[in-house]
């Protein structure tokens, strides 16, 4: 699924000021600031006219693939309960199929697309200040059900710089699927070998010099994209939350902190134990035969998520291969921790719908649609969502259980600059060259400083 969070973004790169893009058509020209809710509905937000027929966009991910129909299913089961029509439109190139239209000015009611894809749909609508504000979402009754929206999230889903990106306590975008992220292994060759999963970077990097001596590589990635979850876990663990809130803010100096080096001192030696064929197949054609590497006991860890188990079911494996899945080791402030990702949905400014768009919105966290999605393998921020989970599943999604931090947030949203590249292109992407052996670890943060200077100053929260 991650793959499908990335994999489409090739056409579209037509929306303006998409990073990386040059010479696309224009968006609409944007609010200066965040639009303000319109919603003038009492708490269950239960109209007397059914509106719509609403629009709503969704991205044909794996879960759509295990699940085929899930979107349309959950579409029924809001009509049926609001009497609202929905007109849905689902497909794995999503920005491609929206893209054009919206340049148009026909806008879905709602969109579900997730930030950290290539094409940066839904960055370039958090730059531009273009996302519906939905906190009164949160207040409102959940069609069908008693229960309020904020008493059905779990805590802390809503109080993420993914969710709240302009840093005002306002939410914009709703939390959808989420998934534990971590470095996932084969579980039976560790019991085959005797050897046990690291807690402690010098632990995995004796543990690399035993699977070296073996012909194994001790880490490899789909491609640098997957470092958006990796890379401000190790911030995470270095420096514990507060370390963790400057660097996603790009403070002043933080990247000349003793925290900081310990995690440009791993990221160097781990590429030094990356198998060689990684950066070659590190691209969206190609991932899968990294992915393909772990099943093959010719790489022990990989960064990824959950979706990593459906998305290789089919894949061979070495005999008695068994799926694990660990935090990041502990680093200086001695919390192992993994990182949450969380798909979002959200409302256009300029959504013709509004309050019906909001309803929507709120059905999303229903039992009825939580049991449709958990049909297709997707796990949304519910309380109690776990307790009817089983196997593999129910291994990932209990890391936090298991004494590991949850790592929420990211990188914080600034405004487009001429010259300035994405938090991929800045802090992620290098780290093929530092595999292989084209970029030095100094040069990759001296290039991080001088782009956060840039960052920090335009902050779209300032």
């Amino acid at each position: 699924m991650k793959k499908m969070l990335s994999l489409l973004l090739v056409s579209v790169m037509a929306l303006s000021l998409l990073a990386g893009c040059g010479g696309a058509p224009q968006q609409p020209s944007q609010p200066d600031t965040p639009p303000a809710s319109s919603s003038s509905q009492d708490e269950t937000n239960t109209p007397e006219t059914p509106a719509g027929p609403i629009k709503v966009a969704a991205l044909a991910s794996a879960y759509e693939e295990a699940y085929p129909g899930m979107w349309k299913e959950v579409c029924d089961a809001f009509t049926a309960e609001t009497g609202i029509e929905v007109e849905l439109i689902v497909d794995k190139a999503l920005e491609d199929v929206i893209g054009p239209s919206m340049q148009g000015g026909d806008f879905p009611d709602v969109i579900h697309l997730a930030t950290g894809r290539d094409k940066k749909l839904t960055e370039q609508f958090i730059k531009d200040k273009n996302i519906a504000e939905i906190t009164d979402v949160l207040s409102m009754t959940v069609p069908g059900e008693s229960a309020k929206v904020s008493d059905k999230i779990v805590p802390g889903f809503t109080d993420t710089s993914i969710t709240n990106p302009y840093g005002d306590g306002k939410t914009y975008l709703a939390p959808m699927f989420y998934s534990p992220c971590g470095l996932f292994y084969n579980a039976g060759l560790f019991a085959e070998k005797g050897w046990t999963v690291p807690t402690t970077w010098d632990e995995m990097w004796a543990l690399g010099d035993k699977a070296a001596a073996e012909g194994i590589a001790l880490f490899t990635y789909p491609t640098t994209g997957y470092f958006d979850t990796f890379f401000p876990t190790l911030l995470y663990s270095a420096g514990g939350p507060d370390f963790f809130n400057k660097a996603m803010n790009y403070a002043e100096g933080v990247w000349d902190t003793p925290e900081a080096k310990e995690c440009f001192d791993v990221m160097t030696k781990l590429a030094g134990y990356t198998a060689k064929v990684t950066v070659a197949q590190a691209n969206d054609q190609d991932f899968t035969q990294n992915q393909q590497l772990i099943l093959d006991n010719k790489a022990l860890f990989i960064p990824n998520g959950t979706w990593l188990v459906p998305e290789m079911a089919e894949a061979p494996r070495a005999d008695g291969f068994q799926w694990g899945m660990c935090a990041l080791p502990g680093g200086g402030s001695g919390t192992s921790a993994s990182y949450c990702w969380m798909e979002q949905a959200w409302i256009p400014a300029q959504a013709p719908n509004l309050d019906a768009a909001k309803q929507f919105v709120a059905f999303l966290y229903s039992d009825k649609a939580a049991g449709i999605f958990a049909k297709g393998g997707a796990a949304q921020p519910i309380t109690g969502i776990t307790d009817s989970m089983e196997g593999d599943n129910k291994i990932f999604y209990s890391i936090y259980d298991n004494g590991a931090s949850a790592v929420m947030g990211g990188f914080a949203a600034y405004a487009s600059v001429p010259g300035l590249g994405s938090v991929r292109e800045v802090f992620f992407d290098p780290f093929n060259n530092l595999v292989n052996g084209s970029l030095t670890a100094d040069q990759w943060v001296e290039n991080i400083k001088a782009a956060s200077d840039q960052m920090r100053a335009n902050l779209l929260s300032e």
